[in-house]
């Protein structure tokens, strides 16, 4: 599908007329994913899915979209690449995949947004899906560093450059509606692990998840990895894009998100220190006697997981999980621990330590805003046993 040269309501049009109907089997997925919407299509797989592997399958793979989802050949697709580079380039697929270097990297990518459902209990967040504890997963991402992409185009590398990154999916909440972009630091972008990829798992990327070629941005938030990737743009500072400049910031708890200027509140970056309870979770029944607890932690940006505490007793003692080998620096690492446990109700609490010794927020109502991103308060779970 061709979409260069449109306008964005020209784009929307096409794009519409297009898209598939958004259920879970259209896109590859599982029979019981979360389906948070349908177009466009946003899901999350069922928690203790996430527990088993550290590799997440792809037909469980979490899926978050602001429009219709393009639908771009590789032979079709082109990536252009501009701004403040001493020559332009325009590359296609078959270029991207055979005249430069190639490079896999498992990468746990997270939606900003996980772990809402938890903020919503604090207060009403109108307008955003409710995300619980499966928005984030991993997989082996292979494609060609963005460095040497930028690196041939002769990027200039002045201090406070951003690369930012266009795509041809129109998002109609954006105001006005526009594209999707972001942008990230030019010193992240030049960073080893920054791909263009179109391998996950060892299979063609799918459409949903940004084929032909998306970003990923290992360390950040999922919203700087744009899928479906086809404008590269080396310029002063961070992107206008409605994404970056209003969406995707932390604003304070009394800010109106409706009201907010570009550019206000924090422009999120970074994963931060998180972890998260898995199997069992909320409303479980569960048998009294051993009981395995399984979950997953990460430290933002190449920092590692170094220690997860578990509690049964809302946190009064602790006892440490067993925490698995992380399959690269950046990814999460998973964990387990076996307990006994009795008839009747049960919280467990779990909250996870860095290698600088940091520790994850207690309340999830202190980490309350606006549009409910950047929840990383310890988890919590309650069930029955019984």
């Amino acid at each position: 599908m061709e979409l260069y040269g449109l306008t964005e309501e020209e784009k929307m049009t096409k794009v519409s007329r297009i898209a598939m109907p958004e259920g879970s089997a259209t896109w590859g997925k599982r029979d019981d994913m979360i389906v948070r919407g349908r177009v466009p299509y946003n899901a999350e797989p069922p928690p203790a899915v996430l527990a088993s592997s550290d590799i997440t399958p792809v037909s469980a793979f979490y899926a978050r979209n602001h429009g219709p989802i393009p639908d771009i050949a590789p032979r079709q697709w082109r990536l252009r690449v501009d701004g403040l580079v001493d020559a332009p380039l325009d590359v296609t697929y078959a270029q991207l995949t055979t005249e430069f270097d190639q490079h896999s990297v498992v990468a746990t990518l997270a939606c900003a947004g996980n772990r809402r459902a938890e903020l919503l209990r604090v207060r009403q967040i109108p307008g955003k899906e409710p995300w619980g504890h499966g928005a984030i997963s991993t997989a082996e991402w292979r494609g060609v560093r963005l460095a040497d992409i930028l690196g041939a185009a002769g990027a200039d590398r002045g201090e406070g450059r951003h690369v930012a990154f266009d795509a041809p999916d129109v998002a109609p909440e954006a105001r006005p509606v526009q594209s999707y972009g972001s942008s990230i630091p030019l010193s992240k972008a030049m960073s080893p692990e920054v791909l263009l990829a179109w391998r996950m798992n060892s299979e063609p990327l799918p459409r949903t998840h940004g084929g032909p070629v998306r970003v990923v941005v290992p360390g950040y938030v999922g919203a700087r990895s744009v899928k479906w990737v086809t404008t590269v743009t080396v310029q002063p500072g961070p992107s206008q894009n409605y994404f970056q400049a209003l969406d995707y910031r932390i604003l304070p708890p009394d800010a109106d998100a409706d009201m907010a200027a570009p550019g206000e509140g924090i422009s999120l970056s970074s994963l931060a220190l998180n972890c998260d309870i898995l199997d069992p979770t909320d409303g479980d029944h569960v048998p009294p006697g051993a009981l395995t607890i399984r979950g997953y932690a990460i430290a933002g940006d190449g920092r590692s997981v170094e220690r997860v505490d578990v509690s049964l007793d809302d946190g009064l003692t602790w006892r440490q999980g067993d925490l698995r080998p992380a399959p690269s620096k950046w990814s999460w690492r998973r964990w387990s621990v076996t307990v006994d446990v009795d008839r009747g109700p049960l919280t467990i609490t779990a909250r996870a330590w860095d290698d600088t010794g940091a520790l994850q927020p207690e309340s999830a109502a202190s980490l309350w805003n606006p549009r409910g991103y950047g929840n990383n308060a310890w988890a919590r779970v309650a069930l029955s046993v019984g």
